[in-house]
């Protein structure tokens, strides 16, 4: 009689062990998926602000394109005026 409840003790065991082993598997399954999931609605924000990190990068390269022709412009009118008040000085309009 003790050989049979020692086996019998012994496939409650394995027969309990099992259960358990397929609980947790069952368990870490889902958790890989949702932080399968996780990752990538993470992924997808980080996309989503990488795209509009470029899109306010091209504005600004557009802004700054339109800056430098802006300077140049007036730097092109600066050097003018100045060949302007050169004239007038030679002419003794200016600063006598």
């Amino acid at each position: 009689m003790t050989v049979e409840v020692g086996v019998l003790i012994s496939i409650l065991s394995v027969i309990i062990a099992f259960l358990g082993y397929s609980l947790n598997k069952n368990k870490a399954i889902k958790s890989d998926g949702q932080e399968s999931a996780e990752l990538k609605a993470e992924l997808g924000y980080i996309r989503r602000g990488v795209d509009d990190i470029r899109i306010d990068q091209k504005a600004s390269e557009k802004q700054m394109q339109v800056f430098g022709e802006r300077v140049t412009r007036v730097e092109e009118s600066n050097k003018s005026l100045h060949k302007r008040i050169d004239v007038m000085e030679k002419k003794g309009g200016i600063g006598e």
